[in-house]
Order: structure tokens, then C-alpha cells, then sequence
């Protein structure tokens, strides 16, 4: 399994963690204040509850000690480690009011991180042998992009532009509302050069005849064949002829992914790598 160690955004990552525990705790958790006495001191271990790839074992680290830095974690399996039912991946022991605030967003975050990095590794395991990467999109839950595109890297795969400022992208409504494949290029290149900004281009095309006028344009980076039949975008490949990076899009799914990368593109994005996954099962319990 493919995984590089990522450098962690702190400050993001902790602003995330505060809102969430905002959102969570609110004024108190009332139940642990009302039940268990000030100064009670206990354990707790994250048990895996599902055979999958784990993610958010870093993410859980930032949690434990941003709600107390007095808590002691030891982690036993790291992110991107296959992991079946039963395994233990960390134990935490301190004070029982803070494991308790923890453990629900623990388990939120590495709940939805392993069920991407799972998902994101089956799909990877299915193109092994082929030139092609797989490729997530903006089709994130907002305020856990971060997150989940982070758990895709876990899985194995490629990032694709984190959001609107990072890449030009331009898609169908874009050429549609700029009057045409040769203005909205243009006007990309026009717009980079007032603005003394160096971003990629990316255009999507729709058939083979669009396909043709951005090759008679040029002047892009990459370009996103969205919802080609498998023959059209074979044809479609072997047009661009290595002049331009290639991406596939639009009605991709585990069954068929195989397929797409059979026709020879570099990159295939898939939305549900992140819209629709199942979360892995997991659970912290006191010991």
C-alpha cells in the first residue's frame, strides 16, 4: 500500500478540533460531570470492529491533546496499516472526563478516515498494473475536506485540486457562460498574467469534437474527458497522443473502474471515494 507520511497542517487541524468540541461539548458534558467524581483517573483502547484500512491515528493524536495535553497515548498500528476485527490501535489513560470528551470525535474522524482510506485502497489494488492514478474531487463533507482528502493519500491515492484557488478548472458551465473552449482559455491565460499568478489549467470536454477545438487551442495543462463511452474515450486518448495529461470522469465506480483504465488515461477522478463511503467500524472502550 502506497502511503507518504504527510506533513501535518497544525493550525488548521486544531481549529478544526476546536469547532468541533464547541459544537459537541458546549457548556459541559453534563453526563460525565454528573455521574463520575473530579479527579477520576482511567484507560480506554480503540478496538477495531471491521477488516479495512486505518486512517486518523495522526488526526487522533491532535484531539487526545488538544482536549488534554496530560493525556497518555500509546499507538500500537499506524495510518495505512490493513487492519482487521479485534486489533487494538491505541490506548489512552488520564483523566476519564477528558477520554470521554475525546472519544466521540476520535471515533467520528477515524470512523470516516478509514472508511475513505479503505474504499481509496480497493479501488487503487484494481488498477494495479496500468499507468493510471486515481484522483479525488471537491465532492467533500464542508469543513472536512482536509480530513478526507488526507484519507485518501492514506488509501493510496492523488489529491486533486484541495478547492477553487489552487487550479483552473474549467468545466462545461464555465465554457458554456464564457461563449466558447477559446475564449474561457484565453481568458484563463489573460486572467494568470494580470493577476501574476502560476496555476495549472484544466478544461473538461464532452464529446470528440470538443476534444478537438481544445487541441486546436492548446495552451492547457490536463484535460478531463467527462462521461466518454469506452470507445470514444479510447479514440480520445489516442488523439491527444501524450500531449496533454488525461483525466476520466463522470459515472466511475469499483465495477467499471478497471475499465476506464484499460483505455489508457493517466488520472480517473472518482467523487465517490469521499460523497458515499462507509464509515469502518470502531469502538473506545474503558479497561
Amino acid at each position: 500500500m502506497r502511503h507518504k507520511a504527510d506533513i501535518l497542517d497544525t493550525q488548521l487541524i486544531h481549529q478544526f478540533i476546536k469547532n468541533a468540541l464547541t459544537e459537541d461539548v458546549g457548556d459541559g458534558d453534563h453526563t460525565s460531570l454528573s455521574t463520575i467524581p473530579p479527579g477520576t483517573q482511567g484507560k480506554a483502547k480503540l478496538i477495531i470492529k471491521e477488516n479495512g484500512v486505518l486512517a486518523g491515528v495522526e488526526l487522533a493524536l491532535e484531539i487526545f491533546k488538544v482536549v488534554d495535553s496530560a493525556l497518555a497515548v500509546e499507538v500500537f498500528i499506524q495510518d495505512g496499516a490493513a487492519v482487521k476485527v479485534g486489533d487494538i490501535v491505541l490506548t489512552v489513560s488520564g483523566s476519564t472526563h477528558s477520554i470521554l470528551i475525546a472519544e466521540r470525535l476520535v471515533l467520528n474522524c477515524m470512523q470516516r478516515m478509514s472508511g475513505i482510506a479503505t474504499q481509496t485502497h480497493l479501488i487503487v489494488a484494481k488498477l494495479e498494473g496500468t499507468k493510471t492514478q486515481i484522483l479525488d474531487t471537491r465532492k467533500t463533507t464542508p469543513g472536512l475536506r482536509y480530513i478526507e482528502k488526507w484519507a485518501v493519500r492514506i488509501g493510496g491515492g492523488v489529491n486533486h485540486r484541495i478547492g477553487l484557488y489552487d487550479m483552473i478548472l474549467i468545466k462545461d458551465n464555465h465554457v458554456d457562460y464564457a461563449g466558447g473552449i477559446a475564449k474561457a482559455i484565453n481568458a484563463a491565460h489573460q486572467y494568470l498574467k494580470d493577476h501574476n499568478k502560476s496555476l495549472q489549467i484544466e478544461i473538461e470536454v464532452r464529446n470528440l469534437e470538443e476534444l478537438t477545438q481544445v487541441l486546436e487551442v492548446g495552451g492547457v495543462d490536463r484535460i478531463m474527458l467527462d462521461n466518454f463511452s469506452f470507445d470514444n474515450l479510447r479514440a480520445a486518448v489516442k488523439q491527444i497522443a501524450e500531449k496533454f495529461v488525461t483525466e476520466a470522469s463522470g459515472g466511475i465506480t469499483s465495477e467499471n473502474v478497471a475499465d476506464y483504465a484499460a483505455c489508457g488515461v493517466d488520472y480517473i477522478s472518482m467523487g465517490a471515494l469521499t460523497h458515499s463511503v462507509k464509515s469502518l467500524d470502531m469502538s473506545l472502550k474503558a479497561y
